[in-house]
């Protein structure tokens, strides 16, 4: 069996970028808003549990920039007879950066805004006995010197309810 934090990891991978859903959704958020953001693009969507000050040594990835992780399982047995019944999080971790704070920050809160609408728009079944719920969280960084001048991070977790012998 493949191993419940990668099965999960790559189930909201795909939904970010399968038919390039997430540079669509900031894409149009920003269109609207008459903002004109860095471009993203799924080559800058992966899975990888990176920090910034480890990313930013490695040049393939750039800003901004998605990594999506499962940070906690939780098997606590809600169905009796099955081997696992719990929550897996997971973690969208998005960094954006700029010359400017201001610009770091704004873009920041279109990134979130895609990631959390596509959220949004998913509750239900996403197959292989995983369940989303429509809960998500985001926390906020504060920015700070680095990337192109400066960066700043948000986090958005959700928690998956995933079900299997």
């Amino acid at each position: 069996m493949f191993p419940l934090t990668l099965l999960t990891t790559n189930k909201l991978l795909n939904l970010l970028t399968l038919n390039n859903a997430l540079p669509q959704a900031v894409n149009s958020n920003a269109a609207i808003a008459g903002v004109v953001l860095a471009p993203l693009s799924t080559g800058q969507i992966i899975a990888s549990f990176v920090g910034p000050d480890i990313g930013d040594l490695d040049l393939q990835l750039s800003y901004p920039r998605v990594c999506i992780f499962s940070n906690q399982v939780v098997n606590n047995q809600r169905e009796k007879f099955r081997a696992f019944s719990g929550v897996v999080s997971v973690v969208v971790n998005v960094w954006s950066s700029a010359s400017l704070e201001q610009q770091t920050e704004l873009a920041l809160h279109f990134y979130v805004e895609g990631i959390s609408g596509l959220l949004r728009a998913n509750i239900g079944d996403w197959g292989d006995g995983c369940r989303y719920s429509g809960i998500y969280d985001v926390r906020m960084q504060t920015p700070k010197t680095g990337g192109a001048g400066f960066v700043q991070s948000a986090a958005v977790t959700c928690n998956l309810e995933v079900s299997f012998n």
